[in-house]
């Protein structure tokens, strides 16, 4: 049975990083599309205003806590989530698995040629992996033919990077003309893994900072990122006006 924290109406799954995989792993040899997203406070604070992005993420079979403002969210609901969950690194463990046992991947994203240099990248590194088509992120004017080839291929897992919240709309509004078991929505990840923008050292990945590295990298983020204290305000609002129980996971 699925377990959730609902976060201002946004359903995170009560999962670590091993239980997301291991559902992860079911989903790609499963029999139905099912699909992942990996929200963070932007997007949560986004889905207030946008009604379809909302429905997309209340859709997904699995959301992720992709930021640490949403562990610290959940403790005001007194369900406090077990960890941060990094889409990109959930993205890695599956590729690594799906390599192993010969699962095929679809690349979904970016700007032309990313995604054909990110499948370049990711067969040095596994070459066992079976990635059987790309496509740049921008079909808005080719959208049919760009489905009729991701059926045609019929992979495993479909890694879509389109940026939020259009990845998850793009998902959402097609779940029902894919052939593929995963849908899941990557972000910039392809940028990453083509080698045309570099992740937060490690150091600040370990301490959930990475929104910290990307605003030092990039400050034009600082209006983006006054999403996070409206969040977390917004969340002590609700959750005082509900005046939820404190339930404490083991």
């Amino acid at each position: 049975m699925r377990e959730v924290v609902q976060i201002l109406g946004i359903p995170f799954d009560y999962v670590d990083m091993e239980d997301a995989v291991e559902k992860a792993k079911k989903y790609a040899i499963g029999d139905r599309l099912r699909s992942i997203f990996t929200p963070n406070p932007e997007i949560v604070m986004a889905a207030q205003q946008d009604e379809e992005l909302k429905r997309a993420l209340n859709s997904a079979d699995m959301l992720i806590p992709d930021g640490i403002g949403i562990v610290i969210a959940s403790i005001f609901y007194g369900n406090k989530l077990p960890e941060r969950v990094a889409g990109f690194d959930l993205m890695l463990e599956l590729i690594m698995w799906g390599a192993h046992k010969g699962w095929t991947f679809y690349l979904l994203g970016g700007k032309p040629g990313v995604a054909d240099k990110a499948k370049f990248k990711l067969e040095k590194a596994y070459p066992n992996i079976k990635i059987v088509g790309v496509h740049h992120g921008y079909v808005r004017d080719e959208e049919e033919e760009v489905i009729a080839h991701i059926n045609l291929c019929n992979p495993n897992i479909l890694l879509v990077g389109m940026g939020a919240p259009l990845q998850e709309k793009w998902i959402f509004r097609n779940r029902w003309k894919l052939n593929a078991n995963l849908a899941m929505g990557v972000g910039g990840s392809l940028d990453i893994m083509a080698g045309k923008a570099r992740r937060a050292p490690k150091v600040f990945i370990k301490l959930g900072l990475e929104w910290l590295y990307r605003l030092i990298k990039e400050p034009w983020r600082i209006m983006r990122m006054m999403a996070l204290p409206l969040f977390l305000s917004k969340v002590i609002l609700e959750t005082k006006l509900k005046n939820l129980p404190k339930i404490k996971k083991p």
